[in-house]
C-alpha cells in the first residue's frame, strides 16, 4: 500500500482508532433508520467542529447541520465539505445548545450527534433536554462522552496515584485543578441523564478501551490497527468480560425518542 493511501485510510472516520468503533455504530443506526423512513436523514451534529463526522454522513447522502461555537472550526468544515463535494448537504452554524431552538425552528430531526461535547457544556442535563426536544418521534441520539475510569487507570499507570484517587472519587471525574476537562462520566450516570431527558436508551458501551494506552510505535501497520480494533470490539461485546468497556476512554450511548 502506498504511503499516501495508508495515511488516508488510517485517518478516515471509518478506520481511525479514535473514531472507527463509534462510526460503525452510527452507520448501522442510520442505515436502519433510512430504511424505515425511505429517505435520507436530517442530522444535527452539536459541537461537530471541522466535520469529521458530518462530512462522511453527507457523503452517504444525508443532510447535516453542524452547530459549533468556533468560527475557525466551521471555516475548516466549509472547506472540507467543498473539497469532498458535499457542500450542498452540510450547513455550518455558529452557536451552542442554547441556540438550537432558533436554528431548528419547527423542523424535527432524525439523528442528533453529540460527540465530545457534553464534557464541556455548562449544564449537561439542559443540553440533553434541548437535543431531545429537536428529535422527531423515532429519532436517535448518538452521545459520546469522556469516561471516568479510563483517566483513573491512566493516572495510576503514570504513577500519579493521588490524581487517580481524586478522579475516582470526585463528583466530576476530574483528577485535579489542572485537569483540562471540566467533567467526565461513567456509564450509569450517562444513562440516567439521557433517560431524564425523556429518551429511551438502547445501548451503552465503552470505546477506546485499549487504543489510548497502546504506544503508537506498536501500531505500525494496517494489520496491527485491525487487530487492535477487533480486540476492542471483542472486549466490549464479550458475554463475561463486557465490563472491560467501562475502562473505555469514552462512553457511547445510543438512545431513541
Amino acid at each position: 500500500m502506498a504511503e499516501e493511501q495508508w495515511r488516508h485510510r488510517r485517518g478516515g472516520v471509518e478506520t481511525a482508532l479514535r473514531t472507527s468503533a463509534v462510526w460503525a455504530s452510527v452507520r448501522g443506526l442510520i442505515e436502519r433508520r433510512e430504511a424505515e423512513l425511505g429517505r435520507p436523514l436530517r442530522v444535527l451534529d452539536l459541537g461537530g467542529g471541522t466535520g469529521g463526522l458530518a462530512v462522511p454522513l453527507a457523503e452517504l447522502g444525508h443532510q447535516v447541520t453542524v452547530v459549533d461555537p468556533s468560527p475557525d472550526a466551521l471555516a475548516s468544515l466549509s472547506r472540507r465539505s467543498s473539497e469532498r463535494g458535499v457542500a450542498d448537504r452540510v450547513t455550518a452554524l455558529q452557536g451552542d445548545a442554547d441556540s438550537l431552538a432558533g436554528f431548528v425552528g419547527d423542523e424535527q430531526l432524525d439523528l442528533v450527534c453529540c460527540h465530545g461535547t457534553l464534557e464541556v457544556v455548562d449544564d449537561p442535563a439542559a443540553t440533553l433536554a434541548a437535543l431531545a426536544g429537536v428529535l422527531a418521534p423515532g429519532g436517535y441520539l448518538s452521545l459520546v462522552a469522556a469516561g471516568r475510569l479510563a483517566v483513573v487507570l491512566a493516572r495510576a499507570l503514570a504513577g500519579q496515584f493521588a490524581q487517580a484517587h481524586t478522579a475516582l472519587t470526585s463528583a466530576d471525574g476530574r483528577w485535579g485543578s489542572a485537569d483540562p476537562l471540566p467533567r467526565r462520566f461513567d456509564a450509569t450516570e450517562l444513562r440516567t441523564l439521557v433517560e431524564q431527558s425523556g429518551l429511551t436508551v438502547e445501548d451503552v458501551h465503552g470505546v477506546r478501551v485499549f487504543s489510548d494506552l497502546v504506544p503508537s510505535a506498536l501500531i505500525d501497520s494496517d494489520a496491527d490497527r485491525v487487530a487492535l480494533l477487533e480486540l476492542e470490539q471483542a472486549a466490549t461485546a464479550h458475554p463475561d468480560f463486557g465490563f472491560l468497556g467501562q475502562l473505555g476512554a469514552a462512553v457511547h450511548v445510543l438512545a431513541r425518542r
